[in-house]
């Protein structure tokens, strides 16, 4: 009895090995070969078994005919799950489109140029330039004209100007308006909104001769002046700031 029992055991787990291989890799499928096949046969070879076939990118080939798909991942004969999705390059056919120059001009205007050549956009980087002027195209790649390119893509690098001159925001409380306001124009900041502090009343329980009298109200103070005194400021001191920033005053 105890060997029949051991035998049983044995027997089921094979039986429930087995059912989880069938589980695991019974959906699985190889992975045809789209390699030279147009995108729409790709899909319908994918769809057989299927898969997904998705196009990434597209490249120039003097070699392989436009419209083809040049290469895929995952290779042909992997196997993979149903539902994955082959992952291929398409064939732009020999480079026919001359690359312009689009350097000097802005990067909307460079965008433009490059997309009415049927061209796209690549990447675009930004670099502070001490004599470079703001918004202009300082580089792109490929060069003007060249040959042999291989994919549609234009890179640029953008100027954004003159690195921006930094300050540490000083402390003006305890100044005159006047004087704060020429300090911060001479380093080539603007004043933005000026307030005047409000002190808020002392408080005197009401008397019997004045519960029906109006109520007081706080008395709303002269506009500032070149004389007020600067009691808050913001940016607070201490705080970097670069050239051109609004300052807002609280003054009394």
């Amino acid at each position: 009895m105890l060997l029949l029992a051991l035998v049983l055991l044995t027997v089921a787990l094979v039986s429930a090995l087995l059912s989880m291989q069938l589980a695991i890799h019974g959906q699985e499928v190889a992975i045809p070969k789209v390699t030279g096949m147009s995108p729409a046969e790709a899909e319908r070879a994918g769809a057989a078994s299927g898969l997904q076939v998705v196009v990434e990118r597209q490249f120039y080939s003097p070699d392989i005919a436009e419209g083809k798909i040049m290469t895929q991942v995952p290779l042909p004969g992997a196997k993979v799950r149903r539902g994955w999705s082959i992952r291929v390059a398409q064939s732009l056919g020999p480079q026919r489109v001359a690359i312009p120059d689009v350097t000097g001009g802005s990067e909307r205007i460079a965008d433009l140029n490059i997309r009415r050549r049927g061209l796209t956009i690549g990447s675009v980087g930004h670099l502070n330039l001490p004599d470079g002027a703001v918004d202009r195209v300082v580089s792109q790649s490929p060069p003007p004209n060249a040959s042999g390119v291989s994919a549609p893509k234009i890179n640029l690098l953008v100027s954004d100007g003159p690195e921006p001159v930094v300050y540490v925001m000083p402390n003006l409380t305890g100044q005159p308006l006047g004087s704060a306001t020429l300090a911060l124009q001479d380093s080539g900041m603007k004043v933005g909104r000026v307030s005047i502090q409000t002190s808020p009343l002392p408080f005197q329980p009401p008397s019997s001769n004045d519960v029906q009298a109006e109520p007081a109200l706080p008395s709303l103070g002269s506009q500032p002046s070149a004389a007020s005194m600067v009691v808050a400021q913001t940016p607070s001191p201490g705080q970097k700031i670069v050239r051109g920033s609004t300052v807002n005053f609280e003054v009394r």
